[in-house]
């Protein structure tokens, strides 16, 4: 029998990794934070007394990105979760070429994001994509997609779901696949058609797999900066710049590498929040089931 002393022992390679990786990351980030490092100082780090974070509380630019990203995140996630679901249940249903199926839904996820970028950029693109083209070939006028700010967004949106809807699906899958057989037949049996066999059966017990899901995408969505940085270059005129550009080009377009780490460390701890409120409403949504 295993002692917790034996068990920590196994751990501690693991755990030493995960804080050289993401603690030590984040407590410089806190340091920085509170040290003024840019262009002024010569970008030697010298104490601010928390002036980025007084600063940080007066930025427009900031908050409007704050916006921008939990909007982006919030859209994006709800559909990614609708569709990954719908494209998990019928991944689910036996049939022929089931295998196949699968693998092509994962070809979207398995695109580096950078080129999967570059690519919808070219789709996209006016006048010369193949969307407007066909457009043109309809005789119907070109949609400028990445030249005005709500076609631009929608835009984002559109190739961030094709991306990662499949991410969602394939965990979604994994959940209905550990459901018992005999459970759905006995709902079958009982006249219970795939609407009531997903309500009373299916999405109760996927809620451990949707909380997974939600939270990677989240995660990744309130980060998101490889996808508009291609996409959009954050415009037109910063209406889909999130807050990983924006420190992004703090960081490296203005050298305040102090300023930088407090977006981060801001925009990490609103991720924080956001995954929080979303435990604890599946939570309550769980224990009204019960």
């Amino acid at each position: 029998m295993t002692t917790p002393w034996f068990s920590l022992v196994l751990m501690a390679p693991a755990l030493l990794l995960m804080a050289l990786l993401f603690v030590w990351p984040w407590l410089r980030y806190g340091w920085l934070s509170l040290h003024a490092s840019s262009l002024l100082t010569g970008l030697s780090v010298v104490p601010n007394g928390g002036a980025n974070w007084s600063r940080l509380a007066r930025d427009g630019r900031f908050w409007v990105d704050a916006l921008q990203t939990l909007r982006f995140a919030g859209v994006s996630v709800l559909l990614e979760l609708g569709l990954g679901l719908l494209m998990a249940l019928v991944l689910h249903r036996p049939s022929r070429g089931r295998g196949w199926l699968r693998a092509l839904v994962l070809i979207p996820w398995a695109l580096p994001g950078p080129v999967m970028a570059l690519g919808w950029r070219w789709i996209l693109n006016d006048p010369y994509g193949p969307i407007n083209a066909l457009i043109q070939r309809m005789g119907w006028p070109t949609v400028a997609f990445l030249a005005t700010p709500s076609t631009t967004w929608f835009s984002t949106v559109v190739v961030d779901v094709w991306k990662t809807a499949p991410f969602v699906a394939i965990v979604l899958l994994a959940g209905l696949q550990s459901i018992p057989r005999d459970l759905e037949e006995a709902l079958r049996l009982e006249g219970a058609g795939p609407w009531t066999l997903l309500r009373r059966l299916q999405w109760p017990l996927l809620a451990p797999y949707v909380t997974l899901a939600v939270l990677f995408r989240l995660a990744q969505a309130m980060g998101v900066f490889d996808l508009i940085q291609l996409l959009t270059g954050g415009g037109p005129a910063g209406s889909t710049e999130s807050l990983a550009l924006y420190a992004y080009l703090q960081a490296m377009r203005f050298l305040d590498f102090g300023y930088s780490a407090t977006v981060m460390l801001a925009s990490f701890f609103l991720m924080a929040s956001l995954a929080l409120l979303w435990l604890g409403w599946m939570r309550w949504q769980g224990a009204r089931t019960r």
